[in-house]
């Protein structure tokens, strides 16, 4: 049976009508850094750390221009204060040396030693106290042959718990004694213990004195903190604010931290920038050239990894002349650069070893590209990833070492604040004042841990791996 011939019409050629949405998936073209961005701006914490860290650029840049007191200041009425909100002061006129009280009528002696002295009566306040000076008194007792004073920040529990001696060598005719050794607007145990002349009795009395917050009007004017002329003796006044305390000469922490800042970032910063910029250089000429070159390079960096850090640091202060109890911020740059250079340069050359060989280098040579046309329009831009990762790793690396060195005594040396000269001195009162510690050691833990975790974080956004996994 013979096929019919088939006869097409127009409509054969018609496009059949879907009833699926084709679902069209388009990306905008980006460039290598926006999309860079994008992707560590997906990363919490590196968008995080990176906020810190510009926080922390607007703190010593910014800061000393709005916080405008002075770190070097002193006042010793506010010494080792803990962070408070702003206190009042009354004026007073400046220290006049008090006599005391002897009683003339009362023998410096006893006559008679008794086996039992009872404890002093009438224990009480001359006057007001304050943070100038606290003056106690109290009544003669018979057969004393002198009074031992103690002082406590809280209330003894018995004769082995009276505190700090402060006056010891009282005959048994004085009967008051004068306060002066750092007295601060707190809570003080004033204990009176009579003695025969040479043992102390059993028995002892205590007295709660709160001194009042006090300043000179002198020392006001030089401050700054009188704004009336008709301020007088006995007004009150504001005085500065602390919000971070004070350290153990009465210079505010925050302002001190400002400026510590300046120097712990400069030494942080630039010292890195430095050494990782010779050894870009140094490691992508090896990387370019190879062949012996590259290994003669990379066999002296090796070298230099092996020299100590300490010794040189040492020797770098006997050459520049720096003596003990000296500032060596310029042998700990010289120390840095020198030493810090090789692990950049290994990196980089790692780098430049695997692009030299990618194809589009390979065509850039075919077409006459010379080796300087090379390295700056090709090599570096390919290894800039490398390069901000190496230096955010850098950077905390050497506020560390900044760190240490200051804490040791062998960077930055009081009176010119560091962050670990600051923990230096605040070792040194960390069970009775914390804070002279606490503050420096968590700005030094903050600004390491927010570069480490923006370096963490530029790593995943510049690998082109993760990218083309992704």
């Amino acid at each position: 049976m013979d096929a019919k011939p088939y006869n097409p019409v127009k409509s054969d050629f018609e496009p059949l009508q879907s009833t699926t949405q084709v679902e069209q998936i388009s990306r905008p073209s980006l460039s290598y850094w926006q999309d860079a961005w994008l992707r560590l701006k997906k990363n919490t914490r590196a968008l995080i750390s990176l906020y810190i860290i510009i926080a922390l650029a607007f703190f010593t840049l910014i800061g000393p221009s709005l916080w405008t007191i002075d770190p070097a200041l002193q006042d010793l009425n506010q010494i080792s204060q803990p962070p408070s909100l702003p206190k009042s002061a009354r004026l007073v006129a400046p220290y006049q040396k008090w006599p005391g009280i002897v009683r003339a009528d009362f023998p410096a002696e006893p006559t008679e030693y008794m086996d039992l002295l009872p404890a002093p009566q009438n224990l009480r306040d001359f006057d007001q106290a304050t943070t100038q000076r606290v003056r106690i008194v109290w009544d003669p007792v018979v057969g004393a042959g002198g009074y031992n004073v103690y002082r406590n920040h809280r209330p003894p529990e018995g004769i082995n718990d009276l505190g700090l001696p402060l006056g010891n060598n009282l005959a048994g005719n004085e009967v008051s004694f004068e306060d002066r050794l750092n007295v601060e607007a707190r809570d003080y145990y004033y204990s009176i213990v009579p003695t025969d002349g040479f043992d102390e009795s059993d028995t002892f009395v205590t007295l709660l004195v709160l001194p009042q917050l006090v300043t000179t009007l002198s020392a006001a004017k030089s401050r700054h903190l009188i704004t009336d002329p008709a301020t007088k003796v006995g007004d009150s006044i504001r005085l500065e604010f602390h919000p971070f305390g004070t350290d153990y000469l009465g210079r505010d922490m925050m302002a001190r931290i400002m400026q510590g800042a300046r120097v712990s970032l400069f030494i942080g910063i630039l010292a890195p920038v430095l050494y990782v910029m010779f050894g870009i250089t140094y490691g992508g000429f090896a990387g370019y050239y190879g062949g012996k070159v590259d290994a003669l390079l990379m066999r002296f960096a090796d070298f230099v990894v092996a020299l100590p850090f300490l010794l040189f640091m040492i020797l770098f202060k006997i050459g520049f002349g720096i003596g003990p109890g000296e500032s060596g911020i310029l042998p700990m740059l010289f120390a840095l650069v020198l030493l810090g250079w090789p692990s950049a340069a290994r990196l980089v050359r790692g780098q430049v070893l695997q692009i030299r060989e990618q194809a589009f280098i390979q065509a850039a040579q075919l077409l006459g590209g010379k080796n300087h046309y090379l390295i700056l329009r090709h090599i570096l831009p390919n290894t800039m990833g490398v390069i901000l990762v190496t230096l955010t790793f850098a950077v905390p690396a050497a506020i560390f070492t900044e760190a240490f060195l200051s804490f040791i005594g062998m960077g930055v040396a009081p009176p010119t604040p560091s962050w670990g000269s600051m923990c230096n001195e605040g070792v040194k009162t960390m069970l009775s004042h914390p804070h002279e510690l606490i503050f420096p050691a968590c700005f030094i833990s903050i600004t390491v841990l927010a570069f480490n975790l923006l370096g963490d974080g530029l790593t995943e956004a510049l690998d082109s791996k993760m990218r083309a996994r992704e």
